[in-house]
């Protein structure tokens, strides 16, 4: 089978213009990868090759992030979810199954619950939003003077850093060992001025130096009857598996995978464990299909006939 071809592409919306990576047949069914705080739609290259055999996959640099510009807005949860909106709506794709991880997990349920009527499926990786903890990286992110400190950590040659990263996960709640490279890609990235602001500012809108301070746990009955996946490493220090976990008990008909010896970015570390269940969710799965009047029940907290 020929490997799909993949494009590079630039998707001029009202908000600007916003860096995409698609491939796949353009009549099949469609992705969207939502990347995390601080990363680029790059840390799919692992998964897009084998997704785009049977979808149309679309990637995109969430704004201020890798080649997309700054937001003409903020950097909420909402204002991502809407730019993505606009994305698909110049591509002329009307839905989507929607893959986030971290805090593309929780533009991924912003998404579904602003736009259900566009939401097929839902899978979350590593996903935020869940719950209140995260490790100290992240959080120190928030404080005042973030970007100075972020800009000099940035400074450091991406090999120093690769080298120094594995020596902090044996601190507690600090790094999973399987997460340093990636973490130091991240960093590496951020030596550019206009990426640390979207980094640190994205980060100051779901988190503070307690913890998450967005949910989605009052809104997850509103997914009832939308096909949702949820993966995670066991080993993540970056957000604790029992955020998912609880997330399988609340929500009982979620697909599950929990990947042993994987961490925070098991879609670049563990890609080989997680395509098996991931591909198999896709292909049995069917697609959501929006109903006003379900969604009317849903909000209205009548869950009858809802099912």
């Amino acid at each position: 089978m020929a490997r799909p071809e993949i494009t590079e592409t630039v998707v001029r919306t009202p908000g600007g213009k916003i860096a995409c990576t698609t491939a796949g047949p353009d009549d099949a069914p469609a992705l969207l990868l939502v990347h995390g705080l601080g990363a680029t739609r790059r840390t799919w290259r692992k998964l897009i090759g084998a997704l785009a055999t049977d979808h149309r996959v679309i990637a995109a640099d969430l704004p201020g992030h890798g080649d997309s510009e700054e937001p003409s807005g903020d950097y909420s949860l909402g204002a991502h979810a809407t730019a993505l909106r606009d994305v698909l709506t110049v591509l002329d794709v009307p839905a989507v199954t929607i893959v986030g991880h971290s805090l593309g997990g929780g533009i991924a349920l912003q998404f579904a619950y602003q736009f259900p009527e566009r939401t097929q499926r839902g899978v979350l990786i590593s996903s935020g939003g869940l719950g209140p903890e995260v490790n100290l990286m992240l959080r120190a992110a928030t404080l005042p003077g973030a970007e100075t400190v972020v800009a000099q950590l940035a400074r450091i040659p991406e090999g120093v850093t690769r080298r120094v990263l594995p020596l902090m996960s044996m601190l507690p709640r600090f790094l999973a060992l399987e997460d340093a490279g990636p973490t130091a890609g991240t960093l590496h990235g951020l030596s550019d001025p206009r990426s640390r602001v979207a980094f640190v500012r994205t980060a100051q809108s779901v988190i503070n130096w307690r913890g998450q301070t967005v949910s989605a746990l009052k809104r997850l009955h509103l997914l009832a009857g939308m096909p949702v996946m949820i993966a995670w490493g066991a080993n993540d220090q970056t957000i604790p598996p029992d955020h998912h976990r609880a997330f399988a008990q609340l929500v009982p008909t979620a697909t599950v995978a929990e990947i042993p010896d994987a961490g925070h970015f098991l879609h670049e570390t563990a890609a080989d464990r997680l395509l098996p269940p991931l591909l198999d969710f896709l292909a049995t799965e069917p697609p959501f299909e929006y109903s006003e009047e379900r969604w009317r029940r849903l909000l209205t907290g009548d869950h009858s006939s809802v099912d």
